[in-house]
């Protein structure tokens, strides 16, 4: 198979799944991991994907939902400076709801040895905290996701709506100026929205390269929250919004 095709076989799957494995690329095509693993090399090189361990993906489109294992060894640094901001957000004694999202598994590492109370839908930071001896944990039921490792759907909602937290952390897939905060799904973005409104203060925790982008479902409007907290400085543009509506900036 020459170059040319097996690339343009590789951006069709990207289109379809978002993102591929190496190891699944070279049975497809039928070459060796090292082919598949130059010819994402040299795709990367043209901005064309963005290359992982193991594999790659892309982030266009408005559904673009990657599996938790990808998005766990993405924007490591990233998402390890957000953790140390909102740690320093969280009090003794706080109740604080985590949602499902690889940004608040880091926070959920970060905080582990702290004395607070943590309300999630996910399984992953659930596996982190049931060790702690300091938190006390609540796991929400629903419906739980393989390829998330969560539980949403309309149990998960209604767990929420019958409790109260001092402060929520949610992320999101995009954040645009207009369209507000926004999700790959309907039943992600209801639990988020839910835990927004049950949320003596709310913090949208993202990093840089989701702003300025649209996804499907709608979470919120910016001013829903009460802080943003990026992993770097805030673009003019954002601040200048974000200052507009009220929301603290970290």
């Amino acid at each position: 198979m020459l170059a040319v095709t097996r690339k343009n076989a590789i951006k069709d799957l990207l289109a379809e799944q978002k993102s591929v494995s190496i190891t699944d690329l070279a049975a497809r095509l039928n070459v060796t991991r090292e082919t598949i693993r130059r010819d994402l090399k040299e795709m990367e090189e043209k901005g064309e994907l963005i290359r992982t361990h193991g594999g790659a993906y892309i982030l266009d489109g408005v559904k673009n939902d990657l599996d938790v294992g990808t998005r766990q060894v993405l924007m490591i640094p990233e998402k390890e400076t957000i953790a140390e901001k909102c740690d320093k957000l969280i009090q003794p004694g706080d109740y604080i709801l985590l949602d499902g999202s690889t940004t608040c598994w880091f926070i959920a590492k970060k905080i582990a040895a702290r004395s607070v109370t943590v309300l999630t839908n996910s399984l992953e930071i659930a596996n982190i905290l049931s060790a702690s001896e300091t938190v006390k944990l609540h796991l929400t039921g629903g419906e739980y996701s393989p390829s998330n490792k969560t539980f949403t759907g309309v149990s998960a909602v209604s767990f929420l709506e019958s409790h109260f937290v001092d402060k929520a952390f949610i992320s999101c897939r995009s954040a645009d100026l207009e369209a507000g905060i926004t999700d790959t799904n309907d039943t992600s973005a209801a639990f988020r929205k839910a835990a927004l409104s049950h949320a003596s203060e709310s913090f949208l925790v993202l990093d840089h390269t989701k702003l300025d982008k649209v996804s499907f479902a709608k979470i919120s409007d910016l001013d829903a929250v009460t802080g943003c907290v990026l992993d770097t400085a805030f673009p003019d543009k954002w601040k200048e919004k974000l200052s507009e509506t009220g929301v603290l900036m970290y």
